[in-house]
């Protein structure tokens, strides 16, 4: 991989240094790269920021729990088929006509090497991740019903990614390069800030992380407000215009901060807020 396509974050994306390093070895080995962390880290987007930096297409395969390894080869759809055969229509003749490709058959027919997304691999059955390797190590797969052999020129840059909802098995992760992107610093999240908002008051920006990192600390959360929420609710408070002030009142433990809905996403934490507020209103 030559230096014009190491990959180094974009003007839209903040990436450390030890992200850099692993998705600039994972490009080198041509293996997957696996990517855990929790929600609102910037797992998925790292497919796109990829994409953007190396120029290469990306090719987007959203994984369910129904979803199959062979749905990323491709479908062949027998029902449609046997219907039209009833109805007399001509399209029956040509069996390709009920082939539909898969994901991996687009990454590897791809007139440009691209990046492959395949998002929230935890979702799916036990057995997807070892047939989803066993495709990609092979780098070819043959349909049966037209007999013909589907190969790729090169192995395309694979990024997976994952919520830890299920182990995955050993025999995968031994072919992946993992990477786990940690919750943003607070310095890393002033330079994601500032890329969101360039220029925004240096005062509100630190109020507002303050109380974002002191909820997050608060014990029993139910979920933790993610980068995304904190951008949200700066933007609110953009928006209202809100003054300093109003949040250098805001202690998390005595009040609940304003325009908190876009931190707070589910109703036992804010009930367990407003008794935080309510015990500390009564202990001063």
């Amino acid at each position: 991989m030559s230096d014009q396509s190491r990959f180094e974050g974009t003007s839209s994306y903040i990436a450390t240094e030890d992200l850099k390093v692993a998705v600039n070895a994972a490009v080198t080995l041509r293996r997957p790269l696996l990517v855990k962390g929790e929600p609102g880290t910037g797992k998925t987007v790292l497919a796109h920021e990829i994409s953007k930096a190396l120029n290469a297409p990306l090719i987007e395969w959203n994984v369910k729990s129904t979803t199959k390894a062979q749905q990323g080869l491709y479908e062949y759809d027998a029902v449609a088929r046997l219907r039209d055969g009833q109805l007399g229509d001509e399209r029956v003749h040509d069996i390709s006509n009920y082939i539909k490709k898969g994901k991996l058959w687009e990454a590897f027919t791809s007139p440009e090497l691209p990046v492959l997304l395949i998002d929230e691999i935890d979702k799916a059955d036990i057995e997807f991740p070892n047939d989803l390797l066993q495709e990609l190590d092979r780098m070819s797969f043959d349909v049966y019903e037209t007999h013909t052999r589907i190969e790729a020129k090169e192995r395309p840059i694979v990024v997976i990614t994952s919520n830890n909802e299920k182990e995955l098995p050993d025999a995968f992760l031994r072919r992946c390069f993992f990477h786990y992107i940690k919750f943003p610093d607070r310095e890393t999240m002033r330079d994601i800030i500032e890329v969101h908002y360039p220029g925004i008051q240096k005062n509100l920006v630190t109020k507002a992380m303050d109380i974002f990192y002191e909820i997050r600390e608060v014990p029993g959360l139910k979920k933790k407000p993610s980068t995304s929420e904190l951008l949200d609710w700066l933007k609110l408070l953009l928006n209202e215009d809100m003054p300093v002030e109003v949040l250098q009142d805001s202690n998390p433990n005595a009040a609940i901060p304003p325009l908190h809905g876009a931190l707070l996403k589910n109703e036992q934490d804010v009930m367990m807020f407003e008794r935080l507020a309510f015990m500390a209103r009564r202990q001063s």
